[in-house]
């Protein structure tokens, strides 16, 4: 069996990680944010006031790791949390005005160019990438691992704003 292309195929997915590491780092310097947390951040501001479990939805990342990420955003002064003024065991999130400062001052993310660029290819060509990426996720047994770390215990170490 030739192994000349699983080896092609394992180095791309090799660049594909460098690239998401260099993103990663750049964000990181310019924000003091993961991608995990400006991803929340973001969500959170494009839907104004929204619930804990909505921005889960959206990103498709567990409760668990959506709690551990939005306890980082609030503790870092980006994000508040307020109960529901309809439903009081409900908790509902806004952006700050540093958490905006923040979004602002990001460098334009992997994710939005990507989105950019994918968003531009014929559909079926879409759908061939989507049904390749998932085939090499179950090959890596990683169909079911969640898409952000649990314990998304990133780079936020900036004093909270007066």
């Amino acid at each position: 069996m030739d192994s000349g292309i699983a080896s092609l195929t394992l180095r791309a997915l090799r660049r594909i990680l460098r690239a998401t590491e260099i993103s990663s780092r750049q964000l990181a310097v310019a924000t003091g944010l993961t991608p995990s947390q400006w991803l929340v951040l973001h969500e959170i501001s494009a839907r104004g006031q929204v619930t804990p479990g909505v921005v889960a939805g959206a990103l498709q990342f567990s409760q668990a790791t959506i709690t551990a990420i939005v306890d980082r955003l609030v503790s870092a002064g980006l994000v508040q949390r307020a109960r529901s003024a309809q439903d009081k065991r409900q908790m509902i999130l806004n952006v700050t005005a540093a958490g905006e400062t923040a979004l602002a001052g990001a460098p334009d993310p992997l994710q939005a160019s990507f989105t950019e660029r994918f968003e531009g290819l014929p559909q079926w060509e879409q759908a061939m990438i989507l049904a390749g990426v998932e085939r090499l996720a179950m090959l890596m047994n990683a169909e079911s691992i969640d898409a952000a770390p649990l314990l998304d215990s990133g780079v936020i170490d900036r004093p909270r704003p007066s």
